[in-house]
């Protein structure tokens, strides 16, 4: 294994260490050219939310030359899958494709005539003149009322994104024009609901967006190009994992984190009593709590056992000892130690680094006003060095590293146990693997205390030679920092994870920081749009229902990078620090 923790003589100039120093700073001109095709997740306001929804709609317009009502009810069947549908479209044919989205495409006209002045409504055998019925694309005809009164029971039965006609056995989805005119006629909330209901499918359908889960709600959606299994960051400030919605947590798998935040919330308060006040049955394992000054103990199952050491005794005692039982004597344990008690020190071990990285975190995010009062200090000072962009750049790269590190032992605690992966290794193969990942875990924490103590000095104070070497020390620690959170990641990924049958993803690591969400912007021509268009916010659990539901399939993963911009490495500062001026 590569030792990447970084000796003193390391630290040391020369005209060669200057070169890649200026190189690692001014990585900024290669990383614009790799992503100037723009970012790959974008925030979704009310505002922009319709724009949204119409650069989909446009590429399916354009490839199938249809309508726009034709192109929504397609996207809504495909769950907003652009890529999908265009799939469907090359693999089976455009009858296909429309027959299965419920599109029909062959219009049925009816004579003009005044022969024909009345027409029987096959729903309510009624004859109504011709002009208060009303045709569908697939040639049936009813009268305006029943059609009014079959909108209105879909809508309320939550299927207003797929209305299909009302013939038998006829599977076409009625023109949503048609739907909007007769509704806002004599029943304008309805017309607004089923049109809120159409704007927001682009939102509860498509798994390339999602609404921010922030409290309280900020009202923005995210949405994603590439892959669904990332962290991103709203222009709310909120960071969070955009597959199961909780905060971030790479490198740990949404499976993984939504065990161990249930089992920090159950256990934590739970495990510090149980530690002081109780001791497990070498019998059943249940904890018992002692209520008596006799440390001779009974648990409920029946078994006595030594107070003391936890030992299984007989019942006969004196006020000073237990027959044929003395635990003066020191002994080795059994290596079949209790299991309640060994899987308890596992979580406790686990647990306290974790709960140990992040307390570190919250204190070290006081740092950014402390390190720019220095910097302000610094640059009024009469000296040489003018730009502290490493400062900054270091104090990010600690606050990413010491969360990967926290979030690795959660990680560490399922991927070594007994929970999820217990038939997947042998012993002997485990073992193998958690020396190899606590290695590299052991070196990333090593360096990254390094750059902490680093970054509290103050360098305000220091000669111009100081802080030059102590600038030296955070650009090489930031680097090798970054070299060994990829390396952690690889390993997960392809040592790990990669080796087994079960499937548990992981968000990829990003050098520049979790990306933080552009906004999409608003289209000024509105020239198009029909309608009146709700204002969409929310929506507060009464989700609607389709008959189509939608596919869980996920897309194979691509590679990805952070988004960049300005002189400084965009590592996400915390959330309560963005500055959002």
């Amino acid at each position: 294994m590569d030792d990447y923790v970084i000796s003193d003589d390391d630290y040391q100039y020369s005209d060669d260490q200057d070169d890649s120093v200026e190189a690692y700073e001014n990585d900024e001109t290669d990383y614009q050219l790799v992503t100037s095709k723009g970012p790959s997740t974008q925030v979704i306001t009310k505002e922009s939310l319709l724009a949204a929804q119409r650069e989909d709609l446009r590429r399916v317009m354009d490839m199938l030359s249809v309508k726009e009502q034709h192109a929504r009810t397609l996207l809504i069947y495909h769950c907003w899958d652009v890529e999908k549908l265009f799939a469907v479209y090359v693999d089976k044919g455009i009858a296909y494709l429309f027959a299965e989205a419920g599109v029909t495409m062959d219009k049925h006209h009816r004579s003009d005539s005044s022969v024909h002045s009345l027409i029987m409504c096959e729903i309510c055998m009624e004859d109504v003149p011709i002009d208060e019925a009303t045709g569908m694309d697939c040639g049936h005809c009813f009268c305006n009322t029943c059609w009014t009164e079959h909108f209105i029971v879909k809508i309320n039965e939550g299927q207003s994104k797929r209305i299909r006609c009302m013939a038998h056995k006829c599977y076409s989805i009625c023109d949503e024009a048609v739907v909007r005119t007769l509704l806002g006629r004599k029943h304008p909330d309805m017309a607004e609901k089923y049109e809120r209901f159409l704007l927001e499918s682009y939102i509860e359908d498509n798994k390339r967006v999602k609404w921010c889960p922030s409290t309280p709600h900020c009202g923005n959606a995210i949405r994603v190009e590439d892959d669904e299994l990332c962290e991103v960051e709203c222009s709310c400030g909120l960071q969070f994992c955009f597959s199961c919605l909780s905060e971030t947590h790479s490198p740990c798998s949404c499976v993984m984190w939504e065990l161990w935040a249930k089992k920090c919330r159950d256990e934590s308060e739970t495990v510090n009593w149980m530690t002081v006040h109780t001791k497990p049955c070498p019998k059943c394992h249940k904890p018992v709590e002692k209520n008596g000054g006799c440390n001779l103990v009974s648990c409920i199952c029946g078994q006595p056992f030594c107070w003391v050491c936890g030992g299984a005794t007989g019942r006969n005692h004196t006020w000073s000892s237990i027959a044929g039982h003395s635990c003066g004597r020191y002994k080795d344990q059994e290596k079949s130690a209790e299991r309640a008690k060994r899987d308890l020190y596992r979580y406790m071990h686990y647990h306290n680094r974790y709960k140990a990285h992040t307390d570190s975190f919250k204190l070290e995010s006081k740092l950014k006003e402390t390190i720019q009062g220095k910097i302000d200090i610094s640059e009024e000072k009469d000296s040489k060095l003018r730009d502290y962009s490493w400062v900054i750049n270091g104090l990010s790269r600690l606050f990413r590293s010491r969360r990967v590190l926290s979030y690795s032992y959660a990680f560490a605690f399922y991927m070594f146990g007994d929970e999820l992966f217990k038939d997947e290794m042998s012993e002997a193969q485990r073992e193998i693997k958690q020396n190899l990942f606590e290695d590299q875990q052991q070196q990333l924490e090593a360096n990254v205390e390094k750059i902490s103590k680093i970054l509290e000095e103050p360098f305000d104070t220091f000669p111009d030679d100081k802080v030059m070497e102590i600038r030296m020390q955070i650009i090489n620690l930031s680097a090798v920092i970054d070299k060994l959170c990829q390396k952690m990641y690889d390993c997960i990924e392809n040592d790990l994870l990669g080796s087994l049958h079960q499937t548990h993803n992981i968000a990829p690591y990003k050098s520049k920081g979790i990306e933080k969400a552009s906004e999409l912007s608003v289209w000024s021509n509105k020239a198009n749009n029909t309608g009146r268009i709700a204002e969409v916010d929310r929506p507060s659990g009464s989700g609607s229902s389709d008959d189509h539901e939608c596919s869980s399939h996920k897309r194979a993963r691509k590679e990805s990078v952070g988004s960049g911009g300005g002189g400084f490495f965009d590592l996400n500062l915390p959330a309560e620090f963005v500055d959002r001026n």
